[in-house]
Parts: C-alpha cells; sequence; structure tokens
C-alpha cells in the first residue's frame, strides 16, 4: 500500500519550504550540456544544499532533477521558484554561487539570469 499525500507532505516538509531549485540534467538526450556535467552539476548542488543543512530534517529549499526544461544551450539550465528566475551555465561553481546569493540571499545572480517570470517580482 502505497503512503497518503498527507504523509509525503509531512515527511518531505512541502510546506516549509522556501524556494525550489529545478536542474537540467541526465537528459535521455542531452542537447544544453553534455550529460557528465548535468550529473556533476546535480551531485553538486544534491550535496551542498545538505552540507548547508538547507535539506534534511528542517529543509528550507527544495531540488528536483528535470530530465529536460526544454533550454538546450548553455546548459545546465537551472530555474528557481517562486520568483521564476532561469539561470544558464550551472556548473559547481555557478550553482554556488546561486545557493549563497539566491537561495540563501534571495538576490538574483544577474551574471547568469537569462529570463524572469514577469508574474513575480524579485530583487
Amino acid at each position: 500500500m502505497s503512503k497518503s499525500l498527507e504523509t509525503y507532505v509531512a515527511d518531505l516538509g512541502l510546506e516549509k519550504y522556501s524556494r525550489h531549485i529545478f536542474l537540467c540534467c541526465d537528459q535521455t538526450k542531452p542537447e544544453c550540456c553534455s550529460k557528465k556535467e548535468g550529473l556533476e552539476s546535480w551531485d553538486f548542488l544534491k550535496q551542498r544544499l545538505k552540507e548547508l543543512k538547507l535539506v534534511g530534517d528542517d529543509p528550507t529549499i527544495y531540488r528536483s532533477k528535470a530530465n529536460c526544461l526544454r533550454v538546450c544551450t548553455s546548459g545546465p539550465i537551472a530555474v528557481v521558484y517562486p520568483e521564476g528566475i532561469w539561470y544558464h551555465s550551472c556548473s559547481p561553481t555557478v550553482l554556488e554561487q546561486i545557493i549563497q546569493e539566491h537561495l540563501i540571499g534571495g538576490k538574483i545572480v544577474k551574471e547568469y539570469a537569462f529570463a524572469q517570470n514577469t508574474h513575480f517580482s524579485a530583487s
């Protein structure tokens, strides 16, 4: 028997997150970057968020691996919600900047941001 939705909400802390980052990696047909680059970035993101205690027992950031975000150039590509900020070239070095400045600090990393959902106003 599978768990109920309520159990997942409680177990994952879904109501506690301030931001959600999606990272395009491990694609079926890699186009924005090599599969190796995408997986290196994903592994870095997972490990770094754990080190900073932003995931786990008292989570504040939710992360999801996306097979494809349909922006097939300058990858890995990431998008951060609720602001709807899209980032290119998300190597581990760039992800560290996004983690520190956007996920923690709330400020867009303008050097790598290439699109923003206009329904949200972000700094």
